[in-house]
């Protein structure tokens, strides 16, 4: 900006200059043709004054030379000019600073034509004979004929050049302290102009670096105001659209960032573009690495190269699943989707990475279940069917027969009516369809009404019921389902433990906000490798037993269900031959 304002103010400088140097000039021919004109006046004045006392004689010319000359040498001390008179023919007859015989005839020369024609003569021109430039004046005797004796006077130019080089001084001198006075205010003017627009540039740079808070002060309200204002109006514009941007960008990036599923884009050339942070996790790389570089550059599996491939190709919708390896073993859904512009044009591809691994494995699990589910249906049915045929084939008349096998008629519908209802409410429970109706639980009463009601059961094996509680617990639970859950655990315990074992709950607070159940026993164990699986459905580590002691395999998957709707946790710990210890973890108050 300082360039332009000294530009500015030399510009300024330089037409002032030209405009003070063209009027000097133009005074200077002015004084100067004024000067002579006025010269000339005088002189015309003085020959008329000159021609009113002289006297022209009449007679041989050689001997006027001496009177005129005597007259001009006589005139000159008047008038301070060279006085010259010429006869009509142009001969000179005096002159009052050369010997007139010796000068050529001056009938050729403009001011006496000029005087025969015009009644005054002017002229302006170097003296051959004085070697100097002379203004010339002259005018006829008698104006009406037109061979009259004409009087001349000449003066000298050096006074009006003397008087022009004065003014010439003067006018360089006022020349220097205009220019003087004019740079200075030529650069207040330029700083009075640049320092508005000066910090409009800076604004417009600091807008340039993203800075949309930066405002011109505006000072004056005239064009460069305007232009102040255009450029506060365009920030303040600029700073609501890339506010809007960002919170875009943001709301964006959070949708990325927390899809399930993975996400990339692909340009037509196969660079990278876009990576979410999901799609990092399921591959194993990160978007610092592969973006903006090819997708031959992940070193993955080489199918999913040729999937990308084969859709930058063929430019249309691929959809595939492929186990991976690599960070972890993942069943993973890929969708290939071509994106196209406003005009129908190729822009890539989007790659969108789902995670089915836990769906396949419910989907799974599910046709397991309804295998099972089929299977022990199935058996007690067939039972019943089995034994009513049999029944009906004549066995109803052996008194005894028909009792027994009306027995396990009984039972296996006792079983099946069980296993139904389990079935219900385990699928109720992992729906999230049970209500649950919370309320302050006192433990001590709450576990001996609990422990009352399995003594029977643990009396017929002799199995010793032990209860250590500590006194004053409360929690905050269903009561009829934290019921459910103690009676199953302790029930499985008294099903799997042999005659004359123990069972023992103990109960007690890990801190002020969660309480520990250890329910142990001393029964068979569970082998390590079965641990993992006992809270699954339908899962029994010996089956043939459990088919024995009435169990429909859904007891423990029931449990977790009801702990995790307490929003507890269950473990548990065992060796074969030693028995096992379940771990229920509960808060104390349901948040």
């Amino acid at each position: 900006m300082s360039s332009f304002r000294n530009r500015l103010t030399f510009t300024m400088i330089i037409i002032l200059a030209l405009s003070v140097t063209a009027a000097g000039l133009f005074m200077a021919k002015t004084f100067k043709d004024n000067h002579i004109n006025a010269l000339e006046d005088n002189m015309v004045r003085e020959m008329h004054i000159i021609l009113a006392k002289t006297e022209w004689k009449q007679g041989d010319k050689a001997s006027l030379f001496p009177y005129f000359t005597k007259e001009a040498e006589s005139l000159r001390s008047f008038t301070g000019s060279r006085v010259t008179f010429i006869a009509g023919d142009g001969t000179v007859l005096g002159d009052s600073d050369h010997a007139p015989d010796t000068m050529d005839n001056h009938s050729n020369r403009i001011e006496v034509q000029e005087a025969h024609k015009k009644g005054v003569g002017r002229a302006v021109r170097s003296s051959a004979t004085l070697k100097e430039d002379l203004l010339y004046v002259a005018i006829p005797a008698n104006a009406s004929d037109p061979n009259s004796n004409v009087i001349r006077l000449a003066m000298s130019l050096k006074e009006v050049d003397q008087s022009i080089y004065k003014l010439w001084t003067v006018l360089i001198i006022g020349l220097l302290i205009l220019f003087i006075l004019a740079a200075i205010v030529s650069y207040r003017i330029a700083l009075s102009l640049t320092r508005p627009l000066e910090q409009i540039t800076k604004v417009a740079q600091r807008i340039k670096q993203l800075d949309y808070k930066a405002r011109v002060k505006i000072e004056k309200q005239d064009e460069v105001g305007e232009l102040g204002h255009a450029i506060n109006a365009m920030a303040e514009s600029l700073e609501i659209q890339m506010t809007r941007i960002r919170q875009n960008e943001s709301q964006l990036e959070s949708v990325l960032d927390n899809m399930i599923n993975g996400v990339m884009m692909i340009d037509p050339h196969g660079r990278i573009l876009l990576m979410s942070r999901r799609a990092e996790e399921i591959l194993g790389f990160s978007a610092r690495e592969l973006v903006g570089r090819n997708y031959a550059e992940a070193k993955q599996q080489y199918e999913l190269s040729q999937l990308i491939q084969e859709a930058l190709s063929s430019r249309e919708h691929i959809r595939e699943e492929i186990t991976f390896y690599f960070p972890e073993e993942r069943l993973l859904e890929l969708n290939l989707v071509p994106i196209h512009g406003e005009n129908n044009d190729f822009s890539g591809l989007l790659l969108v990475l789902q995670d089915v691994t836990a769906i396949r494995r419910l989907e799974r699990m599910r046709s397991e279940f309804v295998a099972n589910v089929s299977h022990e249906l199935k058996t007690p049915i067939a039972a019943v069917k089995g034994f009513a045929e049999t029944l009906l084939s004549g066995a109803v008349n052996d008194e005894e027969t028909a009792r027994s096998f009306l027995q396990i008629i009984f039972d296996e519908s006792d079983r099946l009516n069980r296993l139904i209802g389990d079935i219900l409410a385990l699928s109720k429970i992992e729906s999230k369809r049970v209500p649950m109706y919370f309320s302050p639980v006192e433990l001590d009463s709450f576990m001996m009404k609990t422990i009352k009601m399995l003594e029977t059961e643990a009396a017929r094996k002799s199995i010793i019921l032990d209860l250590q509680i500590e006194q004053g617990l409360y929690v905050e639970a269903d009561e009829d389902r934290l019921r459910q859950i103690m009676m199953n655990v302790v029930a499985n315990g008294i099903n799997y433990t042999p005659e004359g074992g123990k069972v023992s709950v103990h109960i007690a607070s890990i801190d002020e906000d969660h309480i520990r159940i250890k329910i142990s026993d001393t029964g068979i164990g569970i082998p390590k490798k079965d641990l993992p699986r006992i809270f699954e459905r339908f899962y029994r580590v010996d089956k043939a037993r459990s088919r024995s002691s009435g169990g429909t395999g859904l007891g423990l998957s029931i449990v977790k269900h009801l702990v995790e709707l307490h929003k507890g946790t269950i473990s548990v710990t065992s060796e074969v031959g030693l028995g096992s210890t379940f771990i229920i973890e509960l808060p104390v108050l349901q948040q």
